[in-house]
């Protein structure tokens, strides 16, 4: 890696903004609300913002924000979409964070109040979008031109199969032991409804996997070669993520429904996942149509134009 450029995830800054937030540790955590909710007002030196931003997971840890606003033009319209990164002493955080899951990620409110954002602390998202921030022009590092969409997204969607994968193994795990007291009794393990249930949920889980490994895995190649990354690829990797989710939730559906009524007491661990995959499908990165949408204009050659491909 060059000096010059570090990354905040996928989105990198320009070298005055990394000193201000690593100039004197390098351990510096920083959260994140992409939504464009805030407002951003042009002033001498930079902008002025206001706003409530949600879901910013893992604030309580963080000491800076990256915060997503439209500027607001002499009309009070907007007239473009920034992302700003923000100082903790700029803001302040207020506990909302009472969800069915996955309640661990402690993902609160971050309000600012007519707080000064330098000009240089300030990501242009469509030049993000486009590969054309600051940071890909004083860095070389692949990670610099993976799209942001892309790695944004999966990031949404591998806690999700994470979750389902973890509940799978503790179905299979639990279900060996059980003995049916109904529907004839017997041993659960005999049973080929749940036999069947499983092989659905098992393919259903290798699928997303294989399918996120190989987009990632491409993106990772053609930056690390320098090479352009094709529209084409950017569409597939949304699809397959999108889908990810979907198939990830419909098997720990499938397993859940199949699971007994144990399954519905809080602490079991196929309940656990069963919310946990529920609540991360809801995720403005699962939002399936609109992705597939996405998809299938690109692939009968219309334009598409959106932040998260």
């Amino acid at each position: 890696m060059r000096a010059g450029s570090i990354p905040i995830g996928p989105r990198p800054v320009p070298r005055r903004a990394q000193d201000d937030v690593w100039g004197d540790d390098r351990d510096i955590r920083i959260s994140s609300s992409y939504a464009p909710v805030g407002r951003l007002t042009p002033v001498d030196g930079g902008y002025r913002l206001t706003g409530r931003w949600s879901f910013s997971s893992g604030c309580e840890h963080a000491t800076w924000a990256l915060l997503g606003a439209p500027v607001v033009g002499a009309k009070g319209r907007p007239v473009g979409f920034l992302t700003v990164l923000v100082p903790r002493s700029d803001y302040t955080i207020e506990d909302v964070w009472d969800v069915v899951g996955p309640r661990g990620t402690a993902s609160n409110d971050i309000l600012v109040e007519s707080v000064f954002v330098p000009a240089h602390r300030v990501l242009r998202n469509y030049e993000q979008a486009q590969l054309k921030g600051p940071g890909q022009q004083v860095n070389q590092g692949a990670l610099y031109r993976l799209p942001f969409g892309a790695i944004f997204t999966s990031t949404v969607t591998a806690p999700v199969i994470g979750s389902v994968s973890g509940g799978y193994e503790s179905y299979v795990s639990l279900m060996k032991e059980r003995v049916r007291l109904s529907l004839g009794g017997g041993r659960f393990t005999e049973d080929p409804f749940a036999q069947v249930a499983i092989a659905r949920a098992a393919s259903d889980i290798d699928a997303t996997v294989l399918q996120m490994d190989r987009n990632l895995r491409e993106l990772s190649e053609l930056a690390a070669a320098g090479r352009e990354i094709p529209m084409e690829l950017r569409l597939r990797t949304r699809r397959d993520q999108v889908r990810g989710t979907e198939r990830a939730v419909a098997a720990i559906d499938l397993l859940f429904k199949t699971a007994g009524g144990n399954a519905l007491r809080r602490g079991n661990p196929i309940e656990r996942a069963w919310r946990d995959a529920h609540a991360g499908s809801v995720h403005v990165a699962n939002d399936v149509e609109r992705a597939l949408a996405m998809y299938g204009r690109g692939a009968f050659g219309l334009t598409v134009e959106d932040n998260l491909v």
